[in-house]
């Protein structure tokens, strides 16, 4: 029973990191689209390629979050308490993307295994443990605090991008910036899967763990990452384009300066959050706030507030539906576990 479990959480995580590449690619191609730094198919090639590289290049996120922050029970609860979080983060992922909302799969799946975690602890089942502050100072504090940074270090960078490039003409400068927004793109996609793809692979090791056939807690097996990596890079060539359209036309009225500015920030922000503090942050809240930041330095209204709200709203929705969902999917297997 406990190998069928597994094989089901492995497939689950599978199309998680596909439904994560489909939903996220919209981050990484959105502005460079949309300023017409790069062609669509070009875009979304270049992200899927950068992706399946950051599962590859580190995964120091992926071992602390199933080794150190986290731990689930071993037995059927464990990898059912996983499926059901899993499920729930997908479903949710499908749900935004029908509704063309940018929501955070890093939000949805850590909030689904907490709604499955509540409902074991509810029925008396085993259930998961963490370490102390790691909820606060580890995973709540840094997806709430990156919006505001990202909104904030973005709309500040306009004026030193502004300064430096007031010798040059219009065409000049967005031929340079152009070109600057198509490297960030990659860099922002290389960033995306530093951190979203660790999640996948996370899970992956939990899962190993909880069959009991997790062998050295410190390495990563190559095929866990080759799997992550080629799912989330298979997802992003799918290309959700409807979240696209939010992103880089309905949100905010963009220029290449601006719109390389947010790449730039939010890029940066992945790489420190995944290579420097080992904290996960969420590529959508930095992106779309690095989008609002650069485009509210504007002395016209290029932000659409009433869309940014509804935006917003999903943001604070995400983790609550998803425990939710979390929560009814498991109370729902737990009789066949």
């Amino acid at each position: 029973m406990e190998l069928l479990l597994l094989g089901v959480v492995i497939a689950v995580s599978g199309c998680f990191a596909f439904i994560n590449g489909f939903h996220d690619v919209s981050n990484s191609v959105a502005t460079a689209v949309r300023t017409r730094s790069l062609l669509p198919r070009v875009a979304v090639v270049l992200a899927a390629f950068f992706n399946f590289l950051g599962v590859l290049v580190s995964g120091t996120l992926a071992v602390l979050i199933s080794t150190q922050w986290f731990s689930v029970p071993e037995g059927s609860s464990g990898l059912g308490i996983l499926m059901a979080g899993l499920v729930a983060a997908c479903g949710w992922g499908i749900f935004t993307w029908w509704r063309r909302m940018p929501s955070s799969s890093t939000h949805a799946l850590f909030g689904g295994l907490w709604g499955a975690d509540l409902a074991a602890a509810f029925l008396d089942r085993p259930n998961i443990t963490a370490t102390d502050g790691f909820l606060a100072g580890q995973l709540f504090l840094p997806l709430l605090l990156s919006p505001v940074l990202a909104f904030g270090i973005a709309y500040l960078a306009v004026y030193p991008a502004i300064w430096i490039s007031r010798y040059n003409t219009p065409g000049e400068s967005n031929r340079t910036n152009r070109t600057a927004q198509a490297v960030l793109a990659g860099a922002f996609s290389l960033g995306h899967g530093l951190q979203d793809g660790q999640r996948t692979v996370a899970v992956v090791l939990l899962a190993l763990g909880a069959a009991g056939l997790a062998s050295n807690s410190t390495d990563i097996p190559m095929w866990v990452q080759l799997f992550a990596g080629t799912l989330l890079a298979a997802g992003t060539l799918f290309g959700g384009w409807r979240i696209v359209h939010t992103l880089g036309y309905r949100l905010v009225r963009i220029d290449p300066l601006r719109g390389a500015i947010a790449q730039g920030v939010s890029a940066i922000m992945l790489f420190v959050g995944a290579l420097g503090l080992h904290m996960p942050l969420s590529s959508t809240h930095t992106v779309a706030s690095g989008i609002l930041g650069a485009g509210a330095n504007q002395r016209f209204a290029a932000v659409r507030w009433r869309v940014a709200l509804r935006v917003l709203l999903v943001w604070a929705l995400t983790a609550f539906a998803s425990a939710l969902l979390g929560a009814v999917l498991y109370l729902a297997v737990d009789p066949i576990l």
